[in-house]
């Protein structure tokens, strides 16, 4: 009796395939279209309506049934494989098979197991007797590769991948084997030696993981056989020297004068880092002669925030080689922890910028190094999936569970990994399980908190030794090869170690690091100024459309203003932002600007990219300058701020000669991409001598918007302030945020700019500049009063941004002529001398007082107030709302009355 219940948990399988073969016979193997033609019913419903009359007819009819079942338990395997796969190297119990894949599951039995039955080209073969099927779906699926590819949505990624893990796979030959074997011992070696030399210092080492040194170096190989130029890493700390030294080539000599901190501290421009944060650059070779150019991004201790920061500089070499196509010749690959992996969410986040087109870098491949371990969590307290990697299926990536402890898969995954990236250019995993010798660092106890598993460890021989006892019990190789190898390997470390003995340590325990920057700003022959021809020809661009281009009625009459804005000396903000990005790609600078609706701005204020009413076609304005006019680049980005910065930043690095941007939807969202600002943004330079000129926009001013709508934070952006470091702005002019942009692309100093933008101040009549200040002049950091009477003056105020509108209304409408309001535009590095100039041209008894529209302990004041007080030589007041924990009230009637309270209170 054939009913629906015969296929218990594969019913929706058979419906599913029904489905199908109703809408096209042709689009399901021939084994099902043999059973849907034979009559049977097939659909569940209709099985276990027909269960008691219908009945397994003749023997072909039989036949064809137990074929659809061979189809279902191939179809299981596919699934549900990786579930007994031989994946880890600790487990000392034998694999059990689930119940789901036994063939009694499927009606089929021990009878069956040399009856041959119709395949359709599984394992490349029309028909195969059940028990070779079996045989090829464990091998395939059950031994040391675990394979989760079932989940992807394309049927010919899905054949792909099949295909590989079906077919037959040979032991590699006796040089591959020698290479493994090479590769093995010099990183067990480099572990060794240093776990004797240097003991009890922290080096978060590989050993229990060597097989990524194998992985990475057949992963290296292949690429340059497929002609790759260059590959970028981006790695946290296990196994990162190792890396560095048996994969970008870094000497022995360099990593041991670390562990000696025999390095000139006088020649690092900053605080330096410790050393297994360092990036490098060099380059590998590989055993046939080949080489492609390698490099490590440097890193912090948080962990995965490395990942987009590397597709950011593979994204900006790969724009370089191609001049902005996309042939994806550089390959990144990021080495993460399994914790890690799974816990941090700037993972998920960057999975899912892989594929968008301000983003793509043509599919990295992702290296798990599973230690089955956190500092001291299991897995259980660690996270709710099954597997480390099972975030990835949200981007249909295919995953490769590989054991550790057998390198000859490793080294067939890497194969995989890479072909998959090459054929459909996107991102691939690989989930190296293995486990760590010691402790999350080399100076913790593990056995404290796993006591059973690091017995089992600790009795386990390396993968080295297990590998080459392999090969010698299996004929490949002779013992004595073995040893010589690792002998001659150990033999160089000692060299090295010799001579870095040799260089005596110096005592720079009365040093001072260098300052990166002196304190000041941009070189003052900088010339930013740009002629009312090239503003024109800008313009023109806004309104030069293609023929039959329907712009949307509400957005057409803010483009024609931007012409008339030149003739009537009245530019906006979004005009003078234009202005900039438009002569910039004139002069050759190149543009990138990317945010959560950046395209046509948040405020609708930029239309960057403009849409066809009509046909939903887009077109980028500032395309259109021709002749040698750079690329300008506006891109929408994902609802990210993490991943989002961390990836421009990346760019940044990688493109000096490019103006990037990164602007946050409101300034308060940069909250969500602190770990950047923190540890690349504001100290990169310091620690590792990685200069970036990313620039920060971020919209700003207490509007009766709520807290979370107001605050860019900027003093927490001034905390970080030191040593020149970054530029910190507040403009509260066009012209002046024109010639500030212009001045960050032109400048011969790289480094990070943030921008406090406005929001009401966009369409501000106010805040406006005529076309004399974008021709003439260049960026001010302090914006004199020219209307005020300086022998009359008793009052001075000074601020930043939008609160001089609200400053200088007031004293308008009051008539108060004894009051100056000096604008502070550059808040780092702090204008002292200019602020100093423009304070002695008022009475030395005149007030000198600090206005902020954030509260006392917010804003700008805690930072600003001795550099004020210094020039002023006299007590400075702050006025501002008070203390608070929020940046602002959400009653936009009480911020109304606030703001004129606070106004008010300046003047008396």
């Amino acid at each position: 009796m054939l009913n629906g219940l015969e296929f218990g948990l594969n019913e929706w399988l058979v419906d599913e395939q029904y489905e199908r073969y109703l809408n096209d016979p042709r689009s399901v193997d021939q084994t099902w279209r043999d059973f849907f033609s034979s009559g049977t019913p097939v659909s569940a419903t209709a099985q276990r309506e027909r269960r008691d009359s219908t009945t397994v007819g003749d023997g072909a009819n039989e036949a064809a049934v137990k074929a659809v079942r061979v189809a279902a338990l191939v179809h299981a395997y596919r699934v549900r494989g990786h579930l007994v796969a031989d994946t880890d190297p600790l487990t000392t119990e034998p694999v059990v098979t689930r119940p789901e894949l036994d063939i009694a599951a499927f009606q089929l039995g021990d009878d069956d197991l040399d009856r041959t039955f119709v395949v359709d080209g599984f394992a490349g073969q029309a028909t195969m007797t059940l028990r070779d099927v079996l045989q090829v779906l464990r091998e395939s699926y059950c031994r040391t590769v675990g394979t989760q590819y079932m989940h992807i949505q394309s049927s010919e990624e899905r054949q792909w991948v099949q295909q590989r893990i079906e077919s037959p796979h040979p032991r590699p030959d006796r040089a591959e084997q020698l290479q493994i074997l090479y590769r093995l011992g010099a990183a067990e070696a480099f572990e060794t030696f240093l776990h004797t030399k240097y003991v009890g210092q922290k080096r978060y080492s590989l050993e229990g993981g060597e097989s990524a040194i194998v992985l990475l170096d057949a992963l290296l190989r292949r690429s340059i056989k497929q002609g790759a130029k260059e590959a970028v890493i981006g790695m946290a700390h296990r196994g990162r020297l190792n890396v560095l030294a048996n994969i970008v080539g870094k000497s022995y000599a360099e990593i041991f004068h670390e562990f000696e901190d025999a390095a000139d501290i006088r020649s690092v421009q900053g605080s330096g880092d410790v050393k297994y944060h360092l990036g490098a650059e060099g380059t590998y070779r590989a055993v046939d002669g080949g080489t492609i150019a390698v490099s490590v991004v440097a890193n912090p201790s948080h962990l995965e925030i490395v990942g987009p920061v590397a597709q950011g500089v593979v994204r900006a070499k790969q724009e370089l080689a191609t001049g902005g196509g996309e042939t994806f010749s550089v390959l990144p690959v990021v080495v993460h922890g399994d914790a890690a992996f799974a816990g941090q969410g700037v993972v998920g986040e960057t999975l899912n910028m892989s594929q968008l087109p301000g983003y793509r870098t043509g599919g990295t491949v992702h290296i798990v190094v599973n230690n089955q371990l956190g500092f001291t969590t299991t897995p259980a307290h660690g996270r709710s999936s099954t597997y480390a990697t099972d975030v990835a299926k949200t981007i249909e990536a295919p995953i490769f569970h590989v054991n550790g402890d057998d390198p000859e898969a490793v080294v067939r995954v890497a194969q995989w990994a890479f072909d998959y990236r090459q054929t459909f250019h996107k991102d691939v995993v690989i989930d190296l399980i293995c486990y760590r010798r010691h402790g999350h660092s080399e100076v913790d106890d593990p056995s404290i908190t796993q006591p059973a598993l690091y017995d089992r460890i600790h009795a386990r021989p390396s993968v080295r030794k297990l590998y080459a006892e392999a090969l010698v019990r299996r004929g490949d190789i002779d013992e004595r090869q073995v040893e010589g190898a690792l002998r001659d390997y150990r033999q160089r470390l000692d060299r090295a170690f010799v001579e870095t003995q040799a260089v005596p340590v110096p005592d720079h325990s009365t040093e001072r690091a260098v300052p990166v920057h002196a304190e000041g700003g941009a070189a003052p022959h900088l010339s930013t100024a740009i002629t009312e021809a090239t503003a024109r020809q800008v313009i023109a661009s806004q309104t030069g459309l293609p023929q039959g281009f329907t712009v949307h009625p509400r957005v057409l009459p803010q483009l024609q203003r931007r012409t008339a804005m030149l003739d009537a000396g009245t530019i906006d903000w979004a005009t003078a932002e234009t202005l900039a990005f438009g002569s910039l790609l004139l002069d050759g600078i190149p543009v990138r600007l990317a945010g959560q609706d950046s395209r046509r701005g948040t405020f609708g204020q930029r239309h960057a990219v403009l849409t066809d009413r009509r046909t939903g076609e887009e077109y980028t304005p500032l395309s259109s300058l021709g002749g040698r006019a750079a690329r300008f680049s506006p891109y929408d980005s994902m609802l990210s701020e993490l991943a989002a910065l961390a990836f421009e930043y990346g760019y940044s690095l990688a493109r000096p000669d490019a103006l990037v941007l990164w602007e946050a939807q409101f300034g308060d969202f940069a909250n969500g991409a602190q770990t950047v600002v923190d540890e690349y943004i504001a100290s990169s330079e310091q620690k590792w001598g990685q200069r970036s000129g990313v620039t920060l926009l971020l919209p700003h001013g207490l509007e009766g918007q709520g807290p979370d709508h107001s605050s860019g934070r900027i003093e927490r952006f001034l905390q970080l302030c030191a040593q020149g470091n970054m530029t910190v702005a507040m403009p509260s002019l066009p012209g002046n945020y024109f010639h500030l942009l212009r001045q960050q692309a032109l400048g011969e100093h790289r480094r990070p700019l943030v921008v406090f933008t406005p929001k009401s101040m966009l369409r501000s009549k106010a805040a406006t500049s005529t076309l004399t200040e974008f021709t003439t002049g260049g960026f001010r950091a302090v914006v004199p009063d020219e209307t005020a009477d300086a022998a009359r003056v008793g009052r001075v105020l000074v601020c930043s941004g939008k609160i001089f509108y609200d400053l200088d209304a007031h004293r308008r409408s009051s008539g108060l002529t004894d009051t100056a309001i000096l604008r502070v535009e550059r808040l780092h590095p702090f204008p002292e001398q200019e602020l100093s100039a423009e304070l002695a041209r008022f009475p030395a008894d005149a007030e000198v007082r600090w206005v902020q529209e954030e509260p006392e302990n917010q804003g700008a004041w805690s930072f600003v107030r001795p550099y004020v007080q210094r020039p002023a030589n006299r007590p400075v007041e702050c006025v501002s709302r008070p203390q608070a924990s929020a940046p602002a009230g959400g009653s936009a009637r009480r911020h109304t009355g606030e703001q004129r309270n606070l106004v008010a209170s300046a003047f008396r």
